[in-house]
């Protein structure tokens, strides 16, 4: 399964001399509008020279200026697809219902996991473990459900972990709680939710660190996140399959328990005795 631009730029960022790690920063933040302007708009941009930027796509295995831009394309266009635009599946698809898809799900699996490196895993859980601060987590539509989840294990494992629910009025009135030592954890894949590129706007704004779980066409909340973890999501379904960022949300916390494990330990025997 060929690499998108997003990937192929964090797997070889920490290669890059300062001007493209520069380029590869502004396109990631802008993803992937800023890299379908022309080469002196995205130069500008990025406050690097034209041939600056150039050398950033051949480094991104591109031959020309073109090629990558038509790739960004194919992207874009993927990440506008609605379930109404996926209904029409291969015969072979439609024969078997389960053997293709548990195929995509894995492959979805691994492809994520190529991508996300232990040392970003560390430092997320690093940063999760670190009691001072307070932990937010919150979803879309889909994947709500995920934060939730991920809601309930790590307030097991630390204190002031709120999953904020209920009614965008509600959850938007925690940003007057969120500060420089707090982290908000957002999951969004396509097609991307607007009141949550707001809150991570307003919540980075406050100083709080932002976690994003999102798939590999990323969503805008990407400008605004300290750490993204991009799972692969797309299956031979009408429907985007969320398991690969499940299995991710899954690593975290059991990084975070292996970092914590001794107080873990101590609040898992507490919350024995007062039940």
């Amino acid at each position: 399964m060929a690499s998108n631009v997003a990937e192929r730029i964090a797997e070889r960022i920490d290669a890059m001399p300062t001007g493209e790690r520069r380029a590869a920063q502004t396109l990631i933040a802008n993803y992937p509008v800023v890299g379908l302007k022309t080469v002196a708009e995205f130069s500008q941009a990025a406050g690097v020279s034209s041939p600056t930027i150039l050398r950033f796509v051949a480094r991104l295995g591109f031959q020309h200026y073109p090629d990558f831009q038509s790739a960004l394309q194919e992207e874009l266009a993927a990440q506008l697809q609605s379930p109404a635009t996926r209904t029409t599946l291969p015969n072979a698809v439609k024969d078997s219902a389960v053997s293709p898809l548990l195929e995509a799900t894995l492959d979805n699996m691994r492809e994520t996991f190529r991508h996300l490196s232990d040392a970003q895993l560390d430092e997320i859980a690093s940063r999760l473990s670190d009691r001072r601060g307070h932990v937010y987590l919150i979803g879309g539509r889909f994947t709500d459900p995920l934060a939730r989840y991920m809601a309930a294990h790590l307030a097991i494992i630390r204190p002031n972990v709120f999953h904020l629910a209920g009614q965008e009025s509600i959850w938007r009135d925690r940003l007057i709680d969120m500060g420089k030592r707090d982290i908000l954890l957002i999951f969004d894949i396509r097609r991307y939710q607007e009141s949550l590129i707001r809150l991570a706007e307003l919540a980075h704004g406050r100083g709080a660190q932002i976690v994003l779980f999102t798939d590999q066409w990323l969503s805008p909340v990407a400008r605004f996140a300290r750490h993204v973890i991009a799972g692969r999501t797309a299956v031979p379904s009408a429907w985007d399959s969320s398991a690969s960022l499940f299995v991710a949300t899954e690593a975290v916390i059991a990084a975070v328990t292996r970092r914590s494990e001794a107080d873990t330990a101590r609040r898992l025997q507490e919350m024995e005795r007062l039940r």
